[in-house]
């Protein structure tokens, strides 16, 4: 299997025989959203240059701004947190989960102030939250919920697709994640209003653009008194040449979903019976789709996370990933105040739970394309629990 295909390059080549005459060339960016709408079930589907972009749109056109609350999750990519502080407002950490590591609804219920303007749910790893109790909690209080799907292709909640269920959803298509155009993004969302205020804040304020992508006449754009920004806004349209190969690989998505959800069975396969690795947790009615698969290593007595990861390439596995650093944790967040009329100092004891969990979990890749090569690395991962199962003994 290739991750890129003839599909991809012949999109690339309708785009470069199109010679970039004008800014949409062949429209394949119109394409893309009409697909990406159909397949997770929404009205709109906005497309942007990246999946950080794509949430600071979609605050900004629900009317987040300076001195608003926006609940996060702390283990996560820190882009989540940076597109609440490109909006002007301020980051809240709700803990996570002990099993599922997804934000904890309780914890998000207890985070609601007076300030709280929205809610971001990440879908961590490609495992949905619990939506059902995130979206009651920002019913009663009259929030916004976007979720943040940048790992989460066909995952499925209570036969629901996952990214059809808040009040919009953002997807990346940055290079590690389920399908690529090098980087890129799309927004979902059933509300009109809201999908025209996207759209218009991704590409420059312009007053000609809405929810479906449209052209205007060169007769009306070419008047000296055409007036073309309603509205202040940012250059985030997505190019032509990422969003050929986005729809490329659109087009294959659930190939490319499968083949993760293979590797990720190999792996589990692989663990089964080990009583000192976890896999993340996944719940009844959820669908997992695998942008990595993540285990907690609880035996850290007899050896460290760093002991595990030195066997495991000397067994034949591959280099992995320990889990972000919690964002309040990093430099830009640490000690940080972000509006002055709420001084609150990020910093250890904020989320415990996630502090406990995040420095023993091991992120093993799923993005094989060879599932010769993925069972060679589950090998390597049986092999490698055999050789601390013989020291603990």
């Amino acid at each position: 299997m290739q991750r890129i295909t003839d599909r991809e390059r012949a999109y690339i080549q309708e785009v470069l025989d199109g010679e970039f005459r004008t800014s949409s060339g062949s429209h394949l960016s119109t394409r893309l959203e009409r697909k990406f709408a159909e397949i997770f079930q929404s009205r709109f589907a906005i497309s942007f240059i990246n999946g950080t972009a794509t949430m600071h749109a979609a605050l900004a056109a629900a009317g987040v701004g300076p001195g608003d609350e926006v609940i996060v999750p702390p283990l996560t990519m820190a882009s989540t947190s940076f597109a609440v502080l490109h909006a002007g407002a301020v980051p809240v950490f709700a803990d996570i989960d002990p099993h599922t590591w997804n934000i904890d609804p309780q914890s998000v219920a207890a985070c609601i102030t007076p300030r709280t303007k929205a809610i971001i749910p990440v879908a961590l790893y490609g495992l949905a939250p619990d939506l059902d109790a995130l979206m009651a909690s920002a019913d009663r209080h009259r929030l916004f919920v976007l979720e943040d799907d940048a790992e989460c292709f066909l995952g499925s909640y209570k036969g629901r697709v996952v990214g059809s269920i808040g009040h919009a959803a953002s997807f990346s298509f940055q290079s590690s994640k389920h399908i690529t155009s090098g980087e890129g993004g799309m927004i979902t969302t059933n509300d009109e209003n809201l999908a025209n205020e996207i759209r218009r804040f991704g590409s420059l304020g312009y007053a000609a653009v809405g929810a479906a992508a449209g052209k205007i006449t060169k007769d009306v754009i070419q008047n000296p008194a055409y007036e073309r920004h309603a509205s202040v806004g940012f250059n985030y349209r997505i190019p032509e040449l990422c969003a050929a190969v986005a729809l490329g690989q659109l087009e294959r998505l659930e190939e490319l979903v499968a083949m993760r959800i293979e590797v990720a069975k190999l792996y589990a396969q692989a663990v089964a019976g080990c009583r000192w690795l976890v896999p993340q947790m996944t719940p009844a009615g959820y669908v997992h789709c695998y942008w990595t698969y993540v285990l907690k290593l609880k035996n850290e007595g007899a050896f460290t996370w760093h002991d595990f990861r030195q066997q495991y390439l000397a067994h034949g596995g591959d280099r992995f990933y320990a889990a972000w650093q919690l964002t309040y944790l990093e430099p830009a967040f640490r000690n940080r105040t972000f509006h002055p009329d709420q001084p609150q100092t990020f910093g250890p004891g904020l989320c415990p739970v996630a502090e406990q969990v995040q420095p023993h979990l091991i992120q093993l890749k799923t993005n094989y394309y060879d599932l010769e090569v993925a069972e060679q690395k589950a090998e390597a991962l049986r092999r490698t629990i055999h050789y601390f199962d013989k020291m603990i003994g």
